[in-house]
């Protein structure tokens, strides 16, 4: 059942060659679309799905073309076909509408999109005559329709209360030439903006955001007809639009609403359009909601920094904000933001860093300043204590078809890099495991994946634990564009440590010679803190000495590997 009830306030029956000469200027009673002969304006309808690895670049291809031609480019993003179909848990963005309007532009392969659902020869992707084209002719395409005149102008106005929900629009056409067709028709398009999920390709996890997305046709699946399309002719109408809490469970944000309208000549050829931003009644005069807290990972420095979303959802600008924060009820920090925050505008914030006391269990709580409505100026979040790690740690890495895309490295709490390894085509599908031994008691993990879509289906993924078994980060493949972890490291022994344990290295700090003990038949490998190699030595005595007289004061990693174990420790130079 149809969401929104149709107000029929026609005007549209007026023609000017018999009707001029009884209502003078009454003809031109439009309040909103231009008399004046305009240039067509594009409407390029882009057929897109989550699961389309190119899809990204024609969606960064689409908005460059709107940002040249503000004004004159209107986007609409059609979730249809294959790629459009959503996995598992992923969210549903197709609607009962774009699978038709997917169907009769012809394309052959995503991305695709039309302009103005207008064929241009020599540039179709599938059959000649069809409109699909792809993403590399977009551009031209769009420059051609911008460059003819258009017998109609198009206008539309919305206002959405945010009280009840329901979004009035307003929509006028007025024909500045004669239509070649007898019956044209009007389409009124809703879309959302900011709505986050997932989009392979897009290296950005399940946070890519997804713009312009078709959610709804007020008008149907082709337009209401428009009869008189005569020089002269004025078509205007109201719809009544009741704005759903959600459509295929995707929460529908009154805030992040767009409406576009265009004219066609039957289902294809669209002459002109025009969008809006809806503007907003109902509102409080001061409403500042603290929309968000980000997720606080598990910490061995004793310190965090909170990162907060806050939106105005009243009708003030906002330029600055008290932010309260504590964490375990302990001394309270303020931060005072400063900025420039217009109605349904956010913003991240990242905090300055607060110490803490850590706990079993512990509770970050955030208020931002009291206004017209309090129950929205408050949130908590909760983030375990880090893990007590014994002795060697166990990385394991099972790669898929693509290792190009992934590296690690350990720090230590002053963000040091003290191991790392990237990977090349040549680690594809390979198990690698490596253990070490380190000199450190905070440690940071971090993983990455360039194509922010984790490792596929011929690879395991990472795991972490320590020699007792202690699981850090289990198993898993699902990890995006990579995680970090912190785990804290005693430095006593695991039930699987190797005698490296009876490594020393002395003096330390030094001046000329370091010398290393107790590594008989050893690896040795002297690293800076930029990772670059100064010493390797291998079969190594029992105790061997390393001249470090030419090097620079500061601090190293000595890296010591032996029998498949691994034991970092640091060292300093001194002059």
């Amino acid at each position: 059942m149809k969401l929104f009830l149709l107000l029929k306030k026609m005007k549209k029956k007026i023609y000017l060659g018999t009707l001029m000469s009884f209502f003078g200027l009454c003809a031109f009673a439009q309040t909103i679309v231009s008399t004046t002969p305009e240039n067509r304006k594009v409407i390029l309808e882009e057929f897109t799905g989550i699961n389309c690895t190119f899809c990204p670049q024609g969606h960064a291809i689409a908005q460059n073309i709107q940002n040249n031609n503000q004004g004159d480019v209107f986007l609409i993003n059609i979730h249809s076909g294959s790629f459009a179909n959503p996995n598992g848990s992923q969210p549903d963005f197709r609607t009962q509408w774009g699978q038709a309007i997917d169907n009769q532009s012809g394309l052959i392969g995503y991305p695709a999109g039309t302009v103005n659902r207008q064929n241009f020869p020599g540039q179709e992707q599938g059959n000649n005559g069809t409109t699909a084209l792809s993403r590399g002719q977009w551009a031209g395409a769009a420059n051609a329709v911008l460059g003819e005149n258009s017998y109609a102008n198009t206008a539309v106005n919305a206002v959405v209360d945010v009280q009840t929900r329901i979004m009035t629009v307003d929509v006028e056409a007025f024909y500045t030439d004669n239509s070649p067709v007898a019956t044209n028709k009007f389409n009124v398009a809703v879309l959302q903006n900011n709505t986050l999920g997932p989009q392979v390709g897009g290296n950005m996890g399940n946070s890519y955001v997804h713009q312009h997305r078709l959610i709804d046709l007020l008008t149907g699946q082709w337009g209401e007809d428009i009869t008189n399309t005569t020089s002269g002719s004025l078509f205007s109408n109201q719809y009544v639009y009741a704005i759903p809490d959600d459509i295929n469970g995707i929460p529908v944000r009154i805030e992040d609403l767009e409406v576009v309208v265009f004219i066609s000549e039957t289902t294809q050829y669209i002459v002109s359009g025009n969008g809006t931003l809806p503007t907003y009644t109902g509102i409080s005069s001061n409403d500042i909601n603290l929309k968000s807290i980000s997720d606080v990972n598990p910490t061995c420095l004793g310190t965090i920094s909170p990162v907060i979303s806050i939106e105005n959802l009243g009708a003030n600008q906002a330029t600055t904000l008290d932010i309260t924060y504590s964490v375990n009820q302990g001394p309270s920090q303020v931060y005072t933001w400063t900025g420039d925050l217009s109605t349904f505008q956010e913003e991240e914030i990242a905090l300055p860093a607060i110490a803490f006391n850590q706990q079993a269990t512990n509770t970050l709580s955030i208020s931002v300043a009291s206004d017209d409505v309090n129950e929205n100026n408050e949130g908590a979040t909760s983030f375990d204590a880090v893990l007590e790690t014994i002795g060697t740690i166990i990385l394991t890495f099972d790669t898929d078809t693509f290792a190009h895309q992934n590296s690690w490295d350990f720090r230590d709490s002053s963000g040091n890099i003290i191991e790392s390894e990237s990977y090349t085509s040549s680690d594809d599908n390979q198990l690698f495991s490596y253990r070490f031994n380190f000199d450190a008691d905070c440690l940071e993990f971090n993983m990455y994946d360039t194509s922010g879509n984790g490792i596929l289906g011929s690879g395991d993924g990472v795991s972490l634990e320590d020699g007792n078994g202690l699981v850090i980060y289990a198993l898993n493949s699902d990890i995006g564009s990579g995680f970090s972890i912190q785990f804290n490291s005693d430095g006593v022994l695991g039930l699987e440590d190797n005698n490296l344990e009876m490594v020393t290295l002395y003096p330390n700090p030094t001046s000329d010679v370091l010398t290393i003990s107790n590594i008989e038949n050893a690896t040795i490998e002297i690293y800076n803190l930029l990772g670059q190699v100064m010493t390797i030595k291998t079969n190594s005595s029992n105790q061997e000495t390393i001249d470090v007289s030419g090097y620079a004061a500061g601090a190293y990693m000595a890296k010591i590997s032996s029998a498949g174990i691994t034991s970092t420790k640091k060292f300093v130079v001194v002059k």
